[in-house]
């Protein structure tokens, strides 16, 4: 029986893809490597050292992953004010899993700041949830499930008892591997690619009702 929801954020919560690419594309201009938003692509919902370090490998450029990540952070921070937006359905979708007495998690494999950025301006901040955690809280994030396992415990419950919204293959996968149901949204891969998920929707504000009542 569903006891708590496990969200992603970005591509769930929050439509900050294309900002965090254009930081990053910035950050690599400063370097003199001309990076390109495709070369991003394989990498979404992966964490930014997975981001970044990737596409610098594809450059041949020698990246220093705190001091580079920590700079596109800061673009980042600064471009999304004003400019980004919740994805349709994400804050009456938090709020009703709490009107049905779920409990509430948030796992993204971002770093805090961005976290704390992205839900700031989206209208969220992380007391929206009873437990928040972060890619700097893990030492394996997604595909791997260590980040479900540590948000359900945040939240004293088993993976087996949550469901877990995600949006990247990566992060079903994660899910998956938790023992978790998952809610795959097609914010960032067609449905083809989510497949596998329990539930398919287009976003939160499409959902099935089946997805918080089994």
């Amino acid at each position: 029986m569903i006891q708590g929801v496990i969200f992603d954020m970005d591509g769930v919560l929050a439509d900050s893809e294309p900002f965090i690419c254009e930081a990053a594309i910035k950050m690599f201009a400063e370097h003199g490597v001309l990076a390109q938003p495709e070369d991003f692509e394989p990498w979404v919902g992966t964490g930014e050292n997975s981001y970044l370090g990737n596409v610098a490998k594809q450059y041949g450029f020698d990246i220093d992953i705190e001091r580079d990540k920590a700079r596109t952070y800061e673009i980042y921070g600064e471009i999304v004010r004003g400019r980004l937006k919740a994805l349709p359905g994400a804050s009456d979708f938090v709020r009703l899993c709490r009107v049905r007495g779920l409990k509430t998690a948030l796992a993204t494999s971002s770093d805090k700041g961005k976290m704390i950025d992205t839900l700031r301006e989206i209208g969220l901040p992380t007391e929206s949830f009873d437990a928040a955690v972060n890619g700097l809280d893990v030492e394996r994030r997604k595909p791997h499930p260590d980040i479900f396992l540590e948000a359900a415990r945040r939240i004293s419950l088993k993976a087996e008892e949550c469901l877990v919204v995600e949006d990247s293959t990566s992060g079903l996968a994660a899910g998956l591997a938790a023992g978790s149901r998952v809610l795959g949204l097609c914010t960032t891969n067609i449905a083809e690619a989510m497949k596998d998920a329990h539930w398919i929707a287009a976003d939160l504000s499409e959902a099935p009702d089946e997805c918080l009542s089994w």
